[in-house]
């Protein structure tokens, strides 16, 4: 699945518009207008469509954490650097901790996705890559997770 793809799926899960998607992007110090927005929404065949690449799509995530969370600190920060690369388990954990998601409310979003999971299953989702009881999460096992948010979020 895309990162546009994805980035559809939250925007949709999470009834965002395209001025609070510019916010958002702002929150993490890269600038889009609304004219990226749109391109970014776009299907792969429609003209005008621009790939959301990892580093860019990883701003996103971060400015969601902010927009949702707020700020660690209230003094100003370093700029924060870009991802190189963001695999499924990633942008879970960066969706958890902006959407504040405990272990009952994945489960719970997982199973009105249709993916029964335990308690078990979910954490090693969430561990460092190289930790012996890390999993890598599957496309089905995220294509769950992605329609049960937004069935959470709707309900």
């Amino acid at each position: 699945m895309a990162n546009n793809d994805i980035l559809r799926s939250i925007r949709d899960a999470l009834n965002i518009d395209d001025t609070a998607m510019i916010q958002i992007f702002k929150e993490s110090g890269r600038e889009v207008g609304h004219s990226t927005i749109s391109a970014f929404l776009k299907s792969e065949d429609e003209d005008g469509y621009i790939p959301c690449s990892d580093p860019v799509f990883g701003f996103f995530l971060d400015g969601l954490i902010i927009h949702k969370r707020g700020r660690k600190d209230h003094k100003p920060s370093s700029p924060p650097q870009p991802v190189v690369s963001l695999t499924r388990n990633d942008i879970m954990k960066k969706l958890r901790i902006a959407l504040e998601l405990k272990e009952d409310n994945l489960v719970s979003i997982f199973k009105s996705g249709r993916i029964e999971i335990t308690k078990n299953d979910l954490s090693a989702f969430f561990r460092k890559e190289g930790n012996k009881h890390y999993k890598e999460c599957s496309d089905i096992i995220f294509n769950g997770f992605l329609k049960g948010l937004a069935i959470y979020y709707r309900n």
